[in-house]
């Protein structure tokens, strides 16, 4: 194949110059050996993807295309969310891919709706550059397709906007040596979103509009004595026929997707109006067409029907948008653009083009565009965002700041460190949601029920046209009344939004509060916590220590003593050493290198100096070596009861003196500590420290229960002995030294420190470092809980109930028949009434 000097990629090899199409055929003719693995030629494994589906209104949809998705071949786990719209599968891309499944979710009446972006790809001459640039873009998590066209140079791109951004795209293009750029932008999610509300909404208006002469014609059937005008029934029937058409129009996605799905036997809720207002249709135009054969019209049955049905989808759409208010609050905090210097030129650039190294210039009253160090200027910023501190925080060179704060005063110069998903805000975007697009565990009856739900209605109004007709011998119109009622007042949308919508506000709530939760079942699980189990140093103390009392024996004075503990100290990362060291300093006393360092775990810490071995730690490490301690006894045990840690020095055997350190309590630790006990739940300290320093430090929080001289390696171990107590156990801990101990408690809860966020070590993480934050994270599961229980206490209530009444069965002792337009409006307001409910959770104050 031929290619243009021009255009193509140019390399040298045995001294003659080569020209290729593309930087795959440069690499393997070059001899790189991993160029396959470069450009994504990749062994095949695990892959998960998220797909947006249309057409989902009730709980039966999601099971229906969940159990679809979960008996294809090569997927691994799939999980469907009426409320997000989304389904995530994780599968293995060997057997399978995305294409698959959405030929499933199309044969079960559904669509799938794509972010997709038209890219220009420069460089493609083949369609191995093609597959070579759809290799590059699919390996990136988030790609449902890639597209590209050599002939064209165009390529088309689905993706998941919440994992994958245009410009990761863009750049993994790059990568593989072609050159693209953006063309347009097709229907994002959102316009998805506005497009349904906007088109329901026209819907229900032209329904409405036809509908009302329906009731003209009730009027005229219930009062024949009125003076009203008259056409003959035959007539009146044509006009009611021609009428109902428009109505039709407008309810038309309840026979393509109903009767599609009834067909592939996998019905739903359309199915259900489908099915009753299609008899009511058909019996009144035989009606219409042989008049004698058949008594009695049921077109405004399924005018009303329509319409009724409408207006709840449409109010529910509208419902629905407001649970995601959180993330498109968060959202709504990122910066639009951002001002940089480029080529000593200040110009102003799309936020998605700023790249890490940038210096981005942010004046008084703007929004710092992504995460940063500062390096020239001074002002202060809003990081309420993060804190919840109203107060500005001085901001100097070398200080770290947040994207999406406010600089409130001075003009600061900024070094972007982090963009795009990995800035502060994204991550707390991301963390929710994917919080929001799980399941908790209360669904999984919702789900078996929902699998069945529909095909059980369906039985049901058979039987009940049977009962009626065929064994007690009522008319047809009665009869085919009871039946369409029981279709389409049974409601599998309220058990299927009850659990969602809920866990939406929720999470949501939480992310506005600080409180970051990981999962559905993390939620859930946190409402039956009984027992409170707190880190001592850096959860309930401030996590920096200050050397407190230093106490000198056999000659040696307290700068000795001091000494001695900083040298072994010296580079340690540990803080009750980092305050020994910074005590040192403050007094000027010269710290010299230390050789043959050793920590020893739980114990202490040694090494040698100038031919001389430092010893600095507990008891347990001195009467190890050897070291008699009897005369520091009184003196340990004084500053243990203070509530400090206290730790004895020696140099060579013998004894020199006692250095003691302490770290203050949070000003909020007792607070929420007695909150906590307020709420009946049992608080318990775990601590490296011995027992009578833990117990004082008790003492002053209230705390309940303590684990002391606990090591690291021990914390998983002790939470695990309260969980054979019977305990439901929450572990509140850094996140980082606690990882273990968070991982075996039942909720584990990571404390986040500014923009460091622990996501992945805690089921909640507290962005503002804040224990109240901990009485708050349960106080909202507590409510969360409580509304999932009062949506599925109404769910199934309402089915229960309104499906024995819809067949008929209070006529028979007090007369009572149910309408089936009466009934189709229960139906529409049962859903709208569940996630009206949920909503309320928003009024909460926490």
């Amino acid at each position: 194949m031929e290619v243009d000097p021009k255009k193509a990629l140019k390399g040298e090899k045995d001294g003659k110059t080569y020209y290729f199409c593309s930087q795959h055929c440069k690499d393997k003719f070059l001899g790189n050996d991993n160029a396959e693995e470069k450009h994504g030629y990749t062994e095949k494994g695990s892959k998960k993807t998220t797909l947006t589906i249309s057409g989902m209104h009730c709980a039966s949809c999601a099971a229906k295309i969940e159990h679809g998705l979960k008996n294809t071949l090569g997927v691994k786990s799939a999980n469907v969310n009426l409320t997000t719209n989304k389904a995530t599968v994780e599968y293995d891309d060997s057997k399978t891919d995305v294409s698959k499944f959405e030929d499933v979710v199309k044969k079960k009446g559904y669509s799938v709706v794509k972010d997709e972006v038209n890219l220009h790809v420069e460089g493609m001459m083949s369609d191995h550059c093609a597959n070579i640039v759809k290799n590059s873009v699919e390996k990136l998590e988030g790609i449902v397709e890639a597209k590209p066209n050599w002939s064209t140079q165009k390529a088309v791109i689905s993706y998941d906007s919440s994992k994958v951004s245009i410009k990761d795209i863009i750049n993994a293009i790059d990568k593989a040596g072609y050159k693209a750029s953006q063309l347009e932008s097709k229907d994002t999610e959102k316009e998805f979103r506005e497009k349904e509300i906007k088109q329901l909404k026209e819907k229900l208006v032209l329904s409405f509009i036809f509908s009302l002469p329906f009731i003209y014609f009730m009027v005229v059937g219930f009062f024949p004595v009125l003076p009203l005008p008259r056409a003959i029934e035959q007539n009146m029937a044509w006009i009611q026929t021609l009428l109902l058409i428009p109505v039709i129009y407008a309810g038309r996605n309840f026979y393509t997707s109903g009767f599609k799905s009834l067909f592939n036997l996998s019905p739903n809720m359309d199915s259900l109006v489908a099915i009753g207002t299609g008899a009511a249709i058909v019996y009144s135009f035989l009606v219409t067409l042989v008049p004698d054969t058949f008594q009695g019209l049921y077109y405004e049955t399924a005018a009303f029907l329509i319409t009724f049905i409408l207006l709840g989808r449409y109010l529910e759409a509208l419902a629905k948008g407001r649970t995601s208010e959180a993330i498109k609050k968060l959202i709504g905090l990122q910066a639009k653009t951002a001002r940089v210097e480029r080529r000593g030129e200040e110009i102003e650039i799309p936020i998605e083009d700023v790249q890490i190294g940038d210096i981005i210039i942010v004046k008084p009253g703007e929004k710092i565009p992504t995460d940063g160090v500062v390096v020239s200027g001074h002002s202060s910023v809003d990081e309420s965002m993060v804190t919840g501190e109203s107060i500005p925080v001085e901001k100097n060179k070398g200080d770290e700041i947040v994207g999406s704060t406010i600089n409130k005063q001075g003009l600061l110069k900024i070094k972007a460190t982090k963009i795009g998903r990995d800035t502060f805000l994204s991550q707390i975007i991301k963390f929710v949601e994917d919080a929001q697009a799980s399941k908790a565990p209360i669904q999984e009856l919702v789900d078996k029920i929902s699998l069945y739900f529909v095909p059980v209605v369906i039985i049901i109004s058979v039987l009940a046209f049977i009962l009626w007709y065929f064994v007690l011998g009522n008319t047809l119109v009665f009869s085919l009344s009871i039946a369409i009622a029981v279709l389409v007042i049974a409601c599998p949308c309220a058990m299927g939004l009850a659990t969602p919508t809920a866990v939406m506000v929720g999470t949501g709530m939480g992310a506005n509060s600080g409180i970051l939760i990981k999962n559905a079942e993390a939620l859930q699980k946190t409402e039956k916590v009984d027992t409170v189990v707190f880190d001592k140093t850096g959860t309930l103390t401030k996590g920096k220590p200050e050397v407190t009392d230093i106490i000198a024996f056999n000659n040696y004075s307290e700068n000795d003593v001091l000494k001695y503990s900083a040298i072994v100290e010296k580079g340690s990362e540990h803080p009750l050493g980092e305050s020994i060291v910074k005590k040192a300093k403050e007094k000027r006393i010269n710290i010299h290198d230390a050789k043959s360092f050793v920590a020893i775990a739980g114990k202490g810490v040694s090494a040698l100096y100038d031919k001389k071995k430092i010893l600095l730690g507990s008891r347990k490490l001195m009467k190890d070596k050897g070291i008699k301690i009897l005369s520091a006894e009184s003196t340990m045990r004084k500053l243990e009861g203070e509530g400090k840690t206290a730790m004895l020095v020696s140099l060579d055997k013998e004894l020199i003196g006692i250095i003691a350190v302490a770290d203050t309590l949070k000003e909020n630790s007792k607070e929420a500590v007695q909150k906590l006990h307020g709420m009946g739940k049992k608080i318990v300290m775990i601590t490296g420290d011995n027992e009578r320093t833990a117990k004082a430090i008790a003492l002053q929080t209230g705390i309940d229960e303590v684990l002391s001289e606990v090591l690291p390696e021990e914390k998983a171990e002790k939470i695990k002995g309260l969980q054979e107590q019977g305990r439901n156990v929450a572990m509140v801990g850094d996140g980082i030294n606690d990882a273990p101990a968070l991982a075996q408690a039942d909720i584990g809860i990571a404390l986040g420190s500014g923009t460091d966020v622990a996501i992945e070590t805690g089921d909640l993480v507290l962005v503002k470092n804040d224990l109240n934050d901990v009485v708050t994270a349960i106080k909202l599961s507590n409510y969360t809980m409580k509304k999932i229980k009062q949506n599925l206490f109404w769910a199934f209530f309402y089915n229960i109930v309104g499906i024995p009444v819809a067949a008929g069965a209070l006529y028979p002792v007090f007369g009572f028949l149910l309408n089936p337009a009466i009934a189709g409006a229960a139906m529409a307001m049962s859903s709208v009434s569940v996630v009206s409910n949920t909503l309320l959770m928003k009024k909460k104050e926490l």
